[in-house]
């Protein structure tokens, strides 16, 4: 089973960008489709970004679209999530979760497909 760490997050101010990664140990990440969710305090999870392993097909949750991108650099066993435009309602902990037999459809991000999962990074946007 794969293992994932998240960095990268931090303070920013509104409109700002980071860019998120996830590190791969223990397996390839380039047979795994990587997921990126995130947890604002009080609310539940929601899916952000997906990545499948086959064909690079990605998935967007509207309210990120146009500002976030997904990538992967299967040379360094790491998946990234490159985030601009930022607003005060990105401020959440992000995780990231793998799984080799998820396929990301542009439709629809299913958190309870994901077997492993990282231990989150917080992103806090300032207004």
């Amino acid at each position: 089973q794969v293992q994932l760490v998240e960095s990268g997050g931090g303070l920013v101010q509104a409109g700002g960008s980071l860019r998120l990664s996830c590190a791969a140990s223990g397996s390839t990440l380039d047979v795994h489709a990587i997921g990126w969710f995130r947890q604002a305090p009080g609310k539940e999870r929601e899916g952000v970004s997906c990545i499948s392993s086959s064909d690079g097909s990605t998935y967007y949750a509207d309210s990120v679209k146009g500002r976030f991108t997904i990538s992967r650099d299967n040379a360094k066993n790491t998946v990234y999530l490159s985030m601009n435009s930022l607003k005060p309602e990105d401020t959440a902990v992000y995780y990231c979760a793998g799984d080799p037999d998820y396929y990301c459809s542009e439709y629809d991000l299913r958190e309870t497909d994901f077997r492993s999962w990282g231990q989150g990074t917080q992103v806090t946007v300032s207004l």
